[in-house]
């Protein structure tokens, strides 16, 4: 009988706020690498340039591509922690100046939370002196260890990712016949594309099969303009 009630039992999940600045930074370098390197491929394509130069601005696209990320998700990310840190800086002066007044906002925080204000000034009293800018960091400010800011591990990620995202339809388009080539750049591309987001959404908790829709719909849509633009310059005899 315990058995059985325990197996029925919901199963306990672990939270994955924890994982998710570098996730983030994951999942949008890969989307980008893929994306940007299909699209400016197919573009390239259509527009009837020869393989080789397609293949030299792919090369030349993935590697700015991958030190852009970097640079832009270590600028982004740098400026959230500089926020964080400036935020604490003020939180400290606040506890030095006026640590009764503090306690007191924290326990109208608890308060607020669904505490009775007895138990709520015990719960600030004992965070308080065990660690006041740490309770005050995660209660008042949302400012955790768990989402701290972390340039450099984003700026890798991010960087790594592009680069491990945007080199699959690169080599597509060198080992496919030029005469299939964006047909099955587009291809593979959209369905690299749906089985990322399905996994990003897996690991953060959300439906797969949205997940994966959305990002294949908008990769169908950047892919698409970019052959349409490519198709157009060609006709014209622009390139």
């Amino acid at each position: 009988m315990w058995q059985r009630v325990a197996d029925d039992a919901p199963r306990r999940r672990e939270h994955r706020i924890g994982g998710l600045t570098w996730l983030r930074a994951a999942v949008l370098g890969a989307n980008d690498g893929i994306l940007t390197l299909s699209s400016l491929m197919l573009g390239v394509a259509f527009a009837a340039h020869a393989t080789t130069s397609l293949v030299l601005v792919g090369i030349a696209a993935l590697v700015s591509g991958a030190f852009a990320m970097a640079a832009g998700e270590y600028v982004s990310v740098s400026s959230q922690a500089d926020f964080e840190s400036a935020e604490l800086e003020l939180e400290r002066l606040h506890l030095d100046a006026d640590a009764d007044a503090e306690r007191d906002e924290l326990a109208a925080i608890y308060v607020g939370r669904g505490l009775d204000p007895a138990l709520a000034a015990t719960v600030a009293d004992r965070l308080m002196a065990h660690d006041a800018l740490g309770a005050h960091a995660r209660d008042e400010l949302g400012i955790g260890e768990a989402l701290r800011a972390q340039p450099v591990r984003a700026a890798i990620s991010s960087g790594l990712s592009f680069l491990s995202g945007g080199v699959v339809p690169l080599l597509i388009a060198v080992a496919a016949p030029r005469a299939v080539m964006p047909w099955a750049v587009g291809g593979a591309s959209l369905l690299l594309l749906a089985v990322l987001g399905g996994l990003a959404a897996q690991m953060a908790g959300a439906p797969v099969g949205r997940g994966a829709s959305r990002v294949a719909l908008w990769g169908a849509a950047s892919m698409g303009a970019s052959t349409a633009l490519g198709m157009a310059l060609g006709a014209g005899g622009i390139v």
